[in-house]
């Protein structure tokens, strides 16, 4: 039963391998076929996700076994869920607005929270950093390193969020434009975003390369096992 079961799953992962590489001659049935597989099995695990760990944990069990003064608390939650439902029809639709709105709100502040909290400051915190002589005496930095390591990591924060300044002044054509001062700083914010962009696409391209060669070690290995 385990050799026929792992057989099974060799096979599987075999024929989808195929139907993803035929992607290669072009866009095909065989492609699309694999790709609504995967789109279908992923809406599915997040669909059991959210049962098991959302709905069934934090409604569902707690409508049952909660009291009834505290299943009053639930009642918000339920109504947002119906209303998010109206979304089915189109003549219903506009009573899930306020839901919407409010999820967008919330997550729009979340975003913003784990943004500064998670990347900003950090990121400043990170720019100050690199100046702590005693951290840098601690790794055998000397004086000169720590001040080039700093001033570019410095340089590299500040045109950055040059680059990202969108106050301009209006032209008499009526087009925008941003001070010459910001516009050449900004110029060298585009080349540390360049020189990120490209290690980000190489990190990228590794991880590619690295699991199109599994695929080929996986078809090598279940073609040998058939042989």
């Amino acid at each position: 039963m385990a050799l026929s079961l792992d057989f099974m799953v060799g096979l599987v992962s075999f024929l989808l391998t195929l139907l993803v590489f035929s992607y290669l001659i072009g866009d095909n049935p065989l492609f699309r076929i694999a790709i609504y597989i995967f789109t279908g099995v992923s809406a599915g695990y997040i669909a059991a996700v959210a049962w098991w760990q959302v709905l069934l944990p934090q409604l569902v069990i707690p409508l049952i076994t909660v009291p009834m003064q505290e299943k009053l608390f639930l009642l918000v939650p339920m109504l947002g869920a119906v209303l998010i439902l109206m979304k089915l029809s189109p003549r219903l639709a506009g009573l899930a607005r306020p839901v919407i709105a409010y999820l967008v709100g919330v997550g729009a502040a979340v975003t913003i929270a784990g943004a500064l909290s998670g990347t900003l400051i950090p990121q400043v915190m990170g720019a100050v950093n690199t100046f702590d002589m005693n951290a840098a005496l601690a790794r055998n930095v000397g004086f000169l390193g720590v001040m080039v390591n700093g001033g570019v990591v410095l340089a590299g924060t500040v045109f950055t969020l040059i680059y990202f300044h969108f106050g301009a002044r209006p032209r008499p054509d009526g087009s925008m434009h941003r001070l010459g001062v910001i516009e050449f700083l900004a110029w060298f914010g585009r080349i540390f975003i360049g020189i990120t962009l490209g290690v980000v696409f190489a990190g990228v391209y590794a991880a590619a390369l690295t699991a199109l060669i599994e695929r080929i070690s996986s078809l090598m290995d279940f073609i040998g096992k058939l042989m």
